[in-house]
């Protein structure tokens, strides 16, 4: 009998050894599915489209991304009220920029981020041909706003020609002020928006300046300045913010970026994860 039970009591060792192995083993494997899953993760998507899906995150989910947009606007409508006040030779104008300015494109950047593709003309001109784009908080309100005070509203944008029709209809949809041919200027084979600037003002005066990247407002920031360049010149403007010129941000992309990478638009993604890295503050 006491045979019988000691050859029961090894028979319940080794069942509860198997079990216990057949645990640990399964744990294993669970952490190392897990481990390969995040490393094939990061070894397909750039350190700059996972930037990009973060900043489109920020812009679409963030109370304080909705707060700097009416931020700007609000003085933007304070600098209305204070400009129509003010005696003028010529009928008062405000210059916007489209994207970033007045057009959510986030969706757009998201997607492209998402499948680890940079920007690309045809897949942007798909985008833009649905018209789909919502608005930048804060931006209708104030632009039907300054028209009511009798500001015509001029929208110089760098979409190209072939995208004419769309975005008017974008605009349209939102019953933007002079959302018409008249008041829209595309880009003309030249980046630089200096000689649009000058065509309104042949017959405006321009009160306010509206944009999300820096060449928006003025023209020292045209001809790829480097980096160092753009930090001078905007020193040098510093007064002009928030007085004449109103900024809405965009961390996606702009010229900040095309300086960052010495506008070599060419560059692999693993040629831009190395300067990023190379470039960024970081406690070491």
């Amino acid at each position: 009998m006491k045979k019988h039970c000691s050859y029961l009591l090894l028979a319940f060792l080794f069942l509860n050894a198997c079990s216990s192995s057949k645990k640990v083993t399964k744990t294993n494997t669970t952490s190392s599915s897990a481990a390969n899953i995040i490393a094939g993760s990061n070894a397909n998507t750039s350190i700059t489209n996972d930037g990009k899906i973060w900043a489109s995150l920020w812009q679409q989910r963030a109370a304080e991304y909705r707060a700097l947009c009416f931020q700007a606007y609000n003085i933007a409508k304070q600098r209305v009220d204070e400009g129509v006040k003010k005696v003028s030779t010529k009928p008062l104008a405000i210059v916007t920029d489209i994207d970033e300015t007045l057009l959510d494109n986030s969706p757009y950047d998201a997607a492209q981020g998402l499948k680890n593709q940079d920007y690309s003309d045809k897949t942007w001109k798909q985008w833009t041909d649905k018209a789909q784009a919502d608005t930048v908080p804060g931006a209708p309100a104030f632009f039907k706003y300054a028209a009511s005070k009798g500001i015509t509203i001029y929208y110089i944008t760098n979409r190209n020609e072939n995208e004419r029709g769309a975005t008017l209809y974008n605009l349209q949809k939102y019953a933007m002020p002079n959302a018409n041919d008249e008041h829209l200027f595309l880009k003309n084979g030249n980046s630089s928006k200096e000689e649009r600037r000058q065509e309104v003002l042949k017959t405006h005066e321009i009160l306010l300046l509206c944009g999300d990247n820096l060449p928006d407002f003025d023209m020292l920031y045209d001809n790829h300045p480097t980096e160092a360049n753009r930090t001078a010149i905007t020193q040098k403007l510093q007064k002009e913010f928030g007085s004449r010129y109103i900024v809405i941000p965009n961390p996606s992309y702009g010229d900040f970026e095309g300086a960052l990478f010495q506008y070599n638009y060419k560059l692999s993604p693993a040629q831009k994860d190395s300067i990023i890295r190379a470039k960024v503050k970081a406690d070491r």
